[in-house]
């Protein structure tokens, strides 16, 4: 009597278990990728319009024809790159991005208060500070499982890593 009951409990068990086995558990790693995916067009476009914002300042108030360059390269880089974000967050149904932080606004606030040798070095401080860290950003985006994510920050990581070696080259003849 004892062993059909051991045997009764052990069948059980490994029905229990193989209809346990068959469920399928949620991959977290596909909702990191959705938010970080996300969290890239984001800041990718608010990284590209407030580029775009400090490079028209550069235009007008610089009177080095070295950052003047780098200001109209990095306007149709990142125009050219905001339109390709925009068109993603389109895409996936992401609530429009239209808006610069605050500490973005603020900095390009200062620059516009600023000309000549000082606006040169805020300008191209504030270039080589966004651009560290949208390549940081770019390259965690670049292994995201998302294509069309991972294509445009593939894609577009060496010029964003050449705008920011621009921008350092730029920065230290000045002084």
């Amino acid at each position: 009597m004892k062993n059909l009951l051991y045997l009764s409990v052990a069948f059980l068990f490994l029905v229990f278990a193989a209809s346990c086995h068959d469920r399928k558990g949620k991959n977290y790693n596909d909702i990191n990728d959705e938010q970080e995916g996300e969290q890239f067009i984001r800041s990718g476009i608010e990284s590209s319009m407030s580029d775009i914002k400090a490079s028209g300042l550069a235009i007008t108030n610089s009177n080095n024809h070295k950052v003047i360059g780098l200001a109209k390269m990095l306007i149709e880089s990142h125009t050219k790159l905001d339109s390709a974000l925009r068109q993603l967050e389109a895409d996936k149904k992401m609530a429009n991005s239209g808006a610069i932080s605050n500490a973005h606004a603020d900095m390009i606030k200062d620059l516009s208060k600023k000309s000549g040798p000082a606006f040169d070095k805020a300008y191209l401080q504030m270039i080589v500070n966004d651009h560290e860290e949208v390549v940081k950003l770019y390259t965690t985006a670049s292994a995201n499982s998302d294509e069309k994510i991972k294509k445009i920050a593939s894609e577009n990581l060496p010029a964003i890593k050449m705008q920011l070696d621009s921008a350092n080259k730029i920065c230290i003849s000045l002084k």
